[in-house]
């Protein structure tokens, strides 16, 4: 190790997998300093990821394909180190707590790292005890990891990572699985190991979150190519605001040197009509644990486009797998279009409810992507020339087209999540449910995706996109998100929970309009909440940042 090195040279880096034909890394070359922040940004599929594992080994270990150029980490090529070598100096968060964590307990998992370094029991227990604070959970230190909420998970995994003690972090999308008020106090945490002289690099498509830390510099990255590094400023002046998500009041200034035609549709508002879930006095435990659920009683009804907000381990994936039979209340009833779900299989309900669950890898498994998308529909029984239209619209919609012949398990994390919903979408469900469905998404690719779902398949200025639309299909729409300004943009109901009960449920202008409740539940107002509220009086709904710049 040079102690007078950079912590991290990369020098014309090139790299492509060898499942794939293109190159998904060209010429990549930036140098990071002791205590310096970076934040890289960039479309889902980028490269933001693949240089990740550039840095911590994974390639070209486990990831194979053809590498030019360098990498060194403390003046040591990391392709001449051994991977349990690269990891005492490089920490690496993962996007999915779930391919990271390893050991049954929490602890267990935090001491995981420092024991498999040789470390004395007692400086691991010391580490063990020291992160535990730091994070906040040691009231977490004797659970078993499998029944920890994804928010939970993730602040586990980084638990592990610090444990490490690392003096180069990766954070791949560290917020995805985080509640806001999380989410602060992580990037916090980030920031103050920054000003300790750790190297951190942060991958992460919550941009205006990670702006508020201050990162040193910013990195742009699309299609393989670096398009620009620097101060935070010249950002605004090379990335597409429809591609990656900015602060309001950018937006409506970008928005207003275009020009009226910039403006975006927002979601159109049906009048609800039948129930088509009805939870009625629910209350739910795992096994002899402690109630999850308390005294539910709310109704999904057709027209609704729903987002399930609150902290993590409110009890939000458990209430929506209620609502598909995966979880039978302890008391009280689930009716789905008026029928007990204790008296329903999951197959008969799923033709009511399509499920996307939170983590893709509890969803994927088939040899091909066209093989997932068809596995549903033929479960149900549909015939081939139906399964073939439903499988195609859904490619479309979920911005697939090319991929039907990949492994899904060679794509790109945010890549598996929009093919886990397409999936769901194929099954021609009454209703699409969502556990974070902009996990991994960049925001050109969630806008597009939700558009079509929900709005009829506009194409962001407004205008129809035609066969891209599946929003027909569906009667409701609900989604679980940590993404206050989704609940914003498409919800035409808001469900707060806290602690397992519903803490206010209504049209988002009302139940959002309550800052003090929010922040109360754990969700933290954004930018675009913010100046809808400025301007609801003249408004009367919430609207994209776009055509709030011409409110006033």
């Amino acid at each position: 190790m040079d102690d007078t090195s950079p912590p991290l040279v990369i020098e014309d880096l090139s790299f492509k997998y060898r499942a794939r034909e293109e190159w998904a890394l060209q010429h990549v070359s930036f140098s990071m300093d002791r205590g310096e922040l970076l934040l890289l940004a960039g479309a889902s599929g980028c490269g933001k990821t693949t240089i990740s594992r550039c840095i911590n080994g994974l390639i070209p270990r486990s990831y194979r394909g053809e590498m030019q150029g360098s990498v060194r980490v403390n003046g040591q090529e990391v392709r001449e180190m051994g991977l349990a070598e690269v990891a005492q100096v490089v920490g690496t968060l993962l996007q999915n707590p779930d391919r990271q964590i390893v050991a049954s307990t929490v602890e267990g998992e935090v001491a995981f790292g420092p024991e498999n370094l040789g470390l004395p029991p007692d400086e691991i227990h010391q580490r063990v005890d020291e992160v535990l604070d730091r994070l906040k959970l040691d009231h977490l230190r004797g659970r078993e990891t499998y029944a920890l909420s994804g928010g939970e998970r993730q602040k586990v995994a980084l638990a592990g990572v610090l444990a490490m003690r690392p003096s180069i972090l990766l954070l791949d999308e560290p917020l995805a699985s985080l509640d806001p008020a999380a989410a602060q106090e992580a990037l916090a945490l980030f920031r103050r190991l920054v000003d300790e002289g750790v190297t951190v690099i942060v991958v992460e498509h919550r941009v205006e979150d990670v702006l508020g830390m201050r990162p040193d510099r910013v990195m742009y990255v699309s299609k393989g190519i670096v398009e620009y590094l620097g101060p935070t400023e010249g950002l605004y002046e090379v990335v597409n605001p429809k591609e990656v998500k900015l602060p309001a009041e950018v937006v409506m200034a970008m928005a207003r040197k275009v020009g009226k035609s910039a403006e975006v549709a927002p979601t159109p508002r049906v009048e609800p009509g039948a129930n088509l879930v009805q939870f009625e006095d629910v209350d739910y435990a795992y096994g002899d644990g402690p109630t999850v659920l308390h005294n539910v009683n709310l109704s999904v009804r057709k027209g609704d486009v729903v987002a399930v907000l609150g902290p993590n381990g409110a009890g939000k994936s458990t209430l929506v797998k209620h609502a598909i039979g995966l979880l039978k209340p302890k008391s009280g009833r689930v009716l789905v279009e008026g029928k007990d779900t204790r008296e329903l299989t999951v197959a008969e309900i799923a033709h009511t409810v399509g499920y996307v669950f939170q983590s893709p890898t509890h969803m994927l498994f088939a040899p091909t992507v066209q093989e997932e998308l068809t596995f549903g529909p033929k479960n149900l029984g549909y015939d081939s020339e139906a399964i073939t239209a439903s499988t195609a619209r859904s490619v479309r919609a979920l911005n697939l087209t090319g991929l039907e012949e990949y492994p899904p398990l060679s794509l790109s994390f945010g890549q598996q999540k929009r093919l886990t919903i397409a999936c769901v979408v194929a099954m021609m469900s009454r209703i699409l449910a969502m556990d974070e469905p902009t996990a991994g998404q960049d925001f050109g690719n969630y806008t597009s995706f939700m558009n079509a779902i929900v709005k009829g398949g506009t194409n962001g200025s407004g205008s129809s996109s035609g066969g891209d639309s599946v929003a027909s299909e569906f009667d409701a729409v609900l989604f679980i998100t940590h993404d206050l300004d989704l609940a914003v943009l498409y919800a035409s109901k808001v469900i707060l929970l806290s602690e397992g009960s519903v803490a206010a449920e209504g049209p988002p202008e009302d139940v959002l309009h309550d800052l003090d409740l929010l922040r109360a539940c754990h969700v933290v107002p954004t930018s675009l909440l913010k100046e809808n509220l400025r301007l609801l009086d003249k408004t009367g709904r919430f609207l994209p940042a776009e055509n709030l710049a011409f409110v006033e």
